[in-house]
């Protein structure tokens, strides 16, 4: 395997780039959530900490493996820890993008301070996380997918207004309007996969 290009936290931009607005997370939630299904406040509290089946899902063993060789070099004791002041510099060499203010919310769901120190196990619950939050649009995609269940690429307006108003952290109809309308609608009621997942994304980054 060749070896990761580790750089300095100095060579990074300075431009640190805010997560997504959270509602595309709750979006997700509402097209996947079905009668009787866990409230979103369940669901994020299990997912604080994501075992690993769930990881696999959305981590490839390429991308294992490469956490794995860059978690060894700030291993600089060699006990299987790394320090939580490097957490930061760690997840930007391996392509994320955290703010500060992100990853001291990382560290406290594992109950872990700046002077602490954290396992690899631990480390790919971080990136998980910390992936899902900068991929809404993939995201929301998959979840449509999964909804679709006949995989025909599109999913009726009606459809997907019930899921979207009906459980949990609802949306108004008046929100789901307005992604409707930037997504578009077809004569035959039908909504694009695709084209919705990329409304949400552009409405989330216009709030």
């Amino acid at each position: 395997m060749s070896p990761v290009s580790v750089r300095p936290l100095r060579d990074f931009p300075s431009t640190w780039h805010p997560s997504p607005d959270p509602r595309s997370t709750s979006i997700t939630f509402l097209i996947l959530q079905r009668p009787g299904s866990v409230s979103r406040a369940e669901q994020r509290s299990s997912d604080r900490h994501p075992p690993a089946a769930t990881m696999a899902k959305f981590l490839t063993q390429d991308q294992i493996n490469e956490f794995k060789e860059c978690f060894s070099l700030y291993d600089r004791k060699r006990k299987g820890k790394i320090e939580a002041r490097e957490l930061i510099t760690v997840m930007r060499c391996l392509g994320s993008n955290p703010t500060p203010a992100e990853v001291h919310r990382h560290l406290l769901s594992h109950g872990i301070d700046w002077s602490g120190e954290l396992d690899f196990s631990t480390l790919l619950s971080i990136m998980h996380r910390q992936l899902q939050q900068e991929a809404p649009e993939e995201e929301i995609l998959e979840a449509l997918k999964m909804a679709d269940k006949e995989q025909k690429g599109f999913i009726l307006a009606a459809e997907l207004r019930a899921k979207l108003t009906g459980l949990g952290e609802k949306l108004t109809d008046r929100e789901v309007d307005e992604l409707l309308k930037e997504a578009g609608v077809g004569p035959d009621g039908r909504v694009y996969c695709e084209q919705f997942a990329k409304a949400v994304t552009r409405s989330s980054a216009k709030r």
